[in-house]
């Protein structure tokens, strides 16, 4: 009951998901003279790098927005915390206030932190950070596939192996423009992709990024998704919604 309901949750998130951007885009053709309702872009951009994954070359995690951090600062018991990652990257801690820890490495926080309470309250402080909740670091899948719902990423992961990870495509699945919706500067950006040609090695398999919402067409959705996928004109480009 649990995982029906679950799945019940994820479709109609990806269902009203949808009909916002499909309404958005239909005010912004009324107000343009239907000139349409994207921007093309000619690079696949990251998302901000707050809510960066590592690049291929870059196995190490990065804080993001809504984390879940453990710091603690050796023989002071009275310092250590557990605080989540604001919207805005930012961590608060007794003495030394708000810390920018969003796009940072683990290490990199420690060091940052070490320096400012060595710099005026302790002498040599050793500093521990544990990432006890990696929110940011996941995906949201939904429509035509088996377990739709939240993907977590621990690496970089690539959109075929996501779809996997949600149990791969329903048989009413079409695997010919599934989207992926994603912010880039407060910019919402989507583009299509072809499953059956990545999957046989004719398209790019693109990396996806915490906070990335894949959206795989189904019959119940086809209709709102033709009118954003129409307005989508190139397949692995990701383009600017004008809304």
């Amino acid at each position: 009951m649990t995982t029906r309901r679950t799945a019940c949750v994820a479709r109609l998130a990806g269902l009203l998901l949808l009909m916002g951007l499909v309404a958005a885009c239909s005010s912004s053709n009324s107000g343009s003279g239907g000139t349409g309702a994207v921007k093309r872009m000619n690079t696949l951009p990251a998302p901000e790098v707050l809510a960066a994954i590592p690049n291929a070359d870059q196995v190490v995690y990065r804080v993001g927005p809504s984390d879940v951090l453990e710091v603690s600062v050796f023989q002071v018991e009275d310092l250590d915390r557990t605080v989540q990652v604001s919207a805005g990257g930012q961590i608060a801690l007794p003495l030394i206030g708000k810390i920018a820890a969003g796009g940072k490495t683990v290490a990199e926080l420690e060091a940052e932190i070490a320096d400012k309470y060595g710099a005026r309250y302790l002498q040599s402080p050793q500093v521990s950070v544990f990432v006890k909740e990696a929110n940011s670091q996941r995906v949201t899948v939904s429509g035509a596939v088996n377990k739709p719902g939240m993907v977590a990423l621990t690496g970089p992961t690539t959109l075929l192996q996501t779809v996997a990870l949600s149990g791969g495509l329903t048989p009413a699945a079409d695997p010919r423009g599934v989207l992926v919706f994603r912010t880039v500067d407060q910019q919402r950006m989507a583009a299509k992709f072809d499953l059956a040609a990545i999957g046989s090695g004719k398209a790019q398999d693109p990396v996806l990024h915490g906070g990335d919402i894949v959206v795989v067409d189904q019959s119940g959705l086809r209709g709102a998704l033709g009118q954003v996928r129409d307005n989508i004109p190139v397949f692995g480009l990701f383009s600017a919604l004008l809304i």
